[in-house]
């Protein structure tokens, strides 16, 4: 396992995270369970290979990823160090603290490593969280009492808005999480101004959420003459990027936790070269994709709820990268899912508003048509 100097904190923290979020499950009179007895030796298997940062969430797992992560690092607590978070639903520090308290018990620990405001917005961190004793004032007098060892913040905002948090937390943070992966590179330049002001940068997602896993040709293709899973490529690009110091991977068994880790020992993720040839395969894939849309939402909203632009990804999954499981798998979930809120091509009755708004002047209503005969059969 690789180590990196972690920000200015002075620690050395494992290229490889544990992401507690994906945790392995079975099923119970048609219920999804959550089992602790695998969990917990996922996250020690980890332990063993090296890894020694460990996040979750109040959230995670039905709610029962702190509990399991707690669990899990109970033998080695003071060899790791431990994220949470803790979501801002309001500006009152009084309930900042309580929902501390629970993670706290839950995990079994008196103390948090990393303790980061939620998946917060600048708007969020403005208006909900520097307050007059509010979730900053409670934080900052917390961490005076070593209950938290270092404010961090995750992030799902625009990157010129993480810029400005960094700025206007004038220095209290230690650390934040992003999405970064081959899809997403759209943090690039926000984790390079939190790098170049101290901060460890940690980033979520480095294969994608799962697309990034599933096999690919084209992906596979960007390190030509040399035979890499689609896996493999997406954690030394991550790597590879100096900004970066911890990949978070969701590991549901401990053969991904093998996977992942024998990549993360890797001490040189990707020559000068390879780094160059998957840059311009990057760019000419997104060049690819912008061709059947480029994201921009002009088209929405949809008067019949149905979310164009996500719609268009998925095809775009299939089309550009070649991940065509993945992409009809999630397109199956569409209107079943909590993060598929929105309805499916059929739903589209033809009326045009969209290709009027449209940038592009791309053909929406036959594109529409085009998606779900490919990604429903």
């Amino acid at each position: 396992m690789q180590y990196v100097e972690f920000g200015r904190t002075g620690i050395k923290v494992s290229r490889l995270g544990m992401g507690c979020m994906r945790l392995p499950t079975f099923q119970k009179d048609g219920r999804t369970v959550f089992d602790v007895e695998k969990g917990v030796a996922v996250i020690q298997r980890a332990y063993e290979l090296g890894v020694n940062y460990f996040d979750t969430a109040p959230y995670y797992c039905d709610k029962q990823s702190e509990v399991i992560t707690g669990m899990g690092i109970k033998p080695f607590r003071d060899k790791v160090y431990l994220s949470t978070k803790n979501p801002i639903e309001n500006a009152s520090g009084d309930d900042y603290e309580k929902r501390l308290e629970s993670s706290l018990k839950k995990l079994d620990t008196d103390y948090i490593d990393f303790y980061h405001f939620w998946g917060i917005s600048l708007n969020t961190f403005v208006h909900s969280i520097c307050t007059p004793d509010g979730p900053m004032d409670r934080v900052k007098r917390l961490k005076e009492q070593g209950v938290v060892k270092h404010i961090s913040f995750s992030f799902h905002d625009k990157t010129e808005n993480m810029v400005e948090i960094i700025k206007r937390g004038e220095g209290v943070f230690d650390s934040l999480l992003c999405q970064y992966n081959l899809l997403d590179r759209s943090n690039e330049a926000g984790m390079a101004f939190a790098r170049e002001n101290g901060l460890g940068v940690v980033v979520m997602g480095p294969v994608g959420g799962g697309r990034l896993g599933a096999p690919s040709s084209v992906i596979q293709a960007m390190l030509p003459g040399k035979s890499h899973s689609s896996v493999e490529i997406a954690l030394r690009f991550v790597f590879s990027n100096p900004h970066v110091n911890i990949a978070l991977s969701g590991m549901e068994n401990i053969d991904m936790v093998e996977q992942n880790a024998a990549i993360a020992s890797n001490a040189a993720p990707l020559t000068d070269e390879e780094k160059q040839n998957v840059d311009v395969q990057t760019k000419e894939n997104e060049r690819l994709a912008g061709l059947y849309c480029t994201g921009c939402r002009y088209c929405m909203p949809c008067p019949q709820e149905v979310n164009i632009p996500e719609i268009f990804t998925l095809m775009n999954y299939h089309r550009v990268y070649k991940i065509t499981d993945y992409a009809k798998e999630n397109y199956r979930q569409i209107g079943k899912v909590a993060w598929r809120k929105y309805k499916d091509a059929v739903a589209c009755i033809e009326c045009g508003l969209c290709e009027e708004k449209c940038p592009q002047k791309l053909p929406i209503r036959k594109q529409l048509k085009e998606t779900h005969r490919t990604l429903a059969g």
